[in-house]
C-alpha cells in the first residue's frame, strides 16, 4: 500500500474519531460492559498529543481521549488503530512504550497518575489471532513471570466482524463497515449494501458533509472500488434520499492526483533513487515475509549507499 494511501487512513480515522459524540459511541458499543458503567462519557474530550513515533506513522494512528469515571476520577482511553494488511505482534510492546510516554507527561505537568484504558482497532485483511496481553512475547517459568509487567488490550477486530454485528448510531456504522471493507475485495458489494444506511444519514443535518469525506475516502484509500460503483450509489443516495450529494468532479481531480503520486513512486523505483529503491524492499519485505521481514527496515533504512540497497532489493 503506497504512503499517500496510508495517510488517507490517518486521516479519516482521526477526522471521524476526533468528534465527541462518534467517539463516546465506540466506546460505548465496544468496551466491555462493565468498564463502560465505570465511565461517564459525556465528559469525553480529545487531547492533542500523539504518541505514535515517526516511524511507524504509516502503520498506526492514535487517539487520546480523557473521561471521567462515575467517581469523578480522572481515566484516558487510548485508541491506537492498526492500518497495515496483518496484525502486529509487537504491538502490545508499542502501546507499552507510548502508555509510558502518556504517563511521563503526566509527571511533567506534575499531575496524579491516570489510569489508562489502552483499544487497538484493527482493520487488515486476515483476522487478528496474536495474543493481547504484553507478558505473551516472553517464554518464561513461572518463577521469572512475577517480574515480567503486564498488561492487556483491548481488541476490535473489523475483519473478524459479520457486518450484521456493527453497532452504533449511523454514523458510526458506515464508518465502522468502511473501515472494515476498505481492504476487502468486497467492497463493491459492501458499498452497496450499505445504501440504506447513506440514505438515512443523508438525511441528517451534517450528513451530507461527512458523506462528502466518505466518497474523498472511498476514492483515494483503495483501488478496489470502481468508479461506476461510486457514482451509482452516489446517485441512488441522492435519489431515495431526496438531497444534492457533492460533486463527485472534484473528487475525481484529488483521486487523479494521489494516483499521480503513485506513479512517481514508481518512477521512483525505475529511476533508482534511494527513497524509491527503499518503498519496493518495504513492499517486497512484505509480501515475501510479513512481520518478521519488515522489522528489518529499520535497520535497512541506515543503509546510504545506493548499490547496496539496490542488492538487497
Amino acid at each position: 500500500m503506497s504512503e499517500p494511501a496510508l495517510n488517507v487512513h490517518d486521516r479519516f480515522f482521526k477526522q471521524v474519531f476526533a468528534e465527541q459524540a462518534v467517539a463516546a459511541d465506540f466506546l460505548r458499543n465496544y468496551l466491555p460492559a462493565e468498564v463502560v458503567g465505570l465511565l461517564d462519557l459525556t465528559s469525553l474530550e480529545l487531547a492533542k498529543e500523539s504518541f505514535v513515533d515517526a516511524e511507524l506513522r504509516a502503520q498506526f494512528s492514535d487517539l487520546l481521549y480523557l473521561v471521567k469515571r462515575t467517581d469523578g476520577q480522572p481515566a484516558f482511553v487510548y485508541v491506537l488503530f492498526e492500518h497495515k494488511s496483518y496484525a502486529d505482534p509487537l504491538t502490545s510492546l508499542q502501546l507499552l512504550r507510548y502508555m509510558g510516554q502518556i504517563w511521563d507527561l503526566g509527571v511533567r505537568q506534575k499531575s496524579r497518575f491516570v489510569p489508562i484504558i489502552p483499544i487497538v482497532v484493527y482493520h487488515g485483511r486476515a483476522p487478528w489471532r496474536l495474543p493481547r496481553n504484553f507478558s505473551a512475547l516472553f517464554d518464561l517459568p513461572p518463577p521469572l513471570a512475577e517480574f515480567c509487567p503486564d498488561f492487556r488490550y483491548w481488541l476490535v477486530d473489523l475483519s473478524a466482524m459479520e457486518d450484521a454485528d456493527i453497532k452504533g448510531m449511523v454514523l458510526s456504522r458506515v464508518v465502522l463497515l468502511t473501515l472494515k471493507h476498505i481492504l476487502q475485495d468486497d467492497l463493491d458489494l459492501a458499498l452497496r449494501s450499505m445504501v440504506p444506511l447513506l440514505v438515512e444519514l443523508a438525511a441528517q443535518s451534517t450528513g451530507l458533509q461527512f458523506l462528502e469525506t466518505l466518497l474523498r475516502y472511498l476514492s483515494q484509500g483503495t483501488d478496489r472500488l470502481g468508479e461506476t460503483t461510486l457514482q451509482e450509489v452516489t446517485d441512488e443516495i441522492a435519489t431515495q434520499g431526496g438531497v444534492t450529494m457533492p460533486t463527485l468532479a472534484e473528487i475525481w481531480t484529488e483521486r487523479g492526483y494521489q494516483r499521480g503520486l503513485q506513479q512517481g513512486l514508481q518512477q521512483g523505483l525505475h529511476e533508482g533513487t534511494q527513497q524509491g529503491v527503499l518503498a519496493g524492499i518495504e513492499v517486497a519485505l512484505d509480501l515475501k515475509f510479513g512481520t518478521e521481514g519488515l522489522r528489518l527496515l529499520p535497520e535497512i533504512r541506515k543503509i546510504e549507499d545506493l548499490d547496496v540497497l539496490s542488492a538487497v532489493l
